[in-house]
């Protein structure tokens, strides 16, 4: 199920647009300021994100830049064309002017959700000098390449998918426990700690660091 993060202040459109996604069988999120939307990205990753611009606290504008490698289409009374210009180029996909159609929009996030899928398995993910090849099931850490589990792989493409969010317990369990069924939430613990002891001795460093009461990221290169 894909997951859609609004980010609005205004209580009518808000529950108009959860109505619709949920009945489109989307998992809705909701965030009523910037500050509390930054708050529930690092503990969450949906899959698209509808921004509103004028927000209180932080404002939408200064949200954008924070969300990285999530579609984020701003749902906008603002309607002046520098300004879409300029968060089109600022990492938005796409900038929709309030008041809209409900269809057109839905047609909008199904064509943009399409497109991150289309782009989010890459066959060769990096970080550092940290290198996971999807097609032919190899990871190296440095020179060294390193025997993982398919559980443990599975772990580490998640985090190398996701290379600056905290990638919580339950996030872990949720994205890969149906292609790895020996992955429980009683063993996820058991996993990473492996996966992290494999790492350091072909690299020779930490790759994964534990957030504490959140969840665990990599390390910065």
């Amino acid at each position: 199920m894909k997951s859609i993060l609004i980010i609005d202040d205004d209580l009518h459109i808000g529950n108009l647009l959860e109505e619709a996604l949920s009945r489109e069988g989307y998992r809705v999120l909701r965030a009523y300021s910037g500050t509390e939307s930054l708050l529930l990205l690092s503990q969450e990753r949906p899959d698209l994100v509808l921004l509103d611009l004028m927000l209180p606290g932080l404002e939408g504008e200064e949200v954008l830049p924070r969300i990285q490698g999530i579609p984020v289409i701003i749902v906008s009374a603002k309607i002046d064309i520098d300004h879409k210009v300029d968060l089109l180029l600022g990492g938005a996909v796409d900038y929709v002017t309030k008041p809209f159609h409900l269809k057109e929009l839905l047609a909008r996030i199904a064509v943009h959700l399409r497109n991150a899928s289309a782009l989010q398995d890459p066959a060769l993910l990096s970080h550092g000098d940290l290198t996971l090849d999807t097609a032919a099931h190899t990871v190296s850490a440095g020179a060294a390449q390193v025997r993982l589990t398919r559980t443990e792989y599975a772990l580490l493409k998640l985090l190398m998918q996701n290379p600056t969010q905290v990638i919580t317990k339950s996030q872990f369990l949720d994205r890969i426990c149906q292609d790895t069924p020996d992955c429980t939430e009683s063993s996820l613990k058991m996993h990473i700690s492996n996966l992290r002891r494999k790492l350091r001795e072909a690299g020779g460093k930490d790759y994964i660091e534990a957030v504490w009461g959140i969840g665990f990221k990599l390390q910065s290169p």
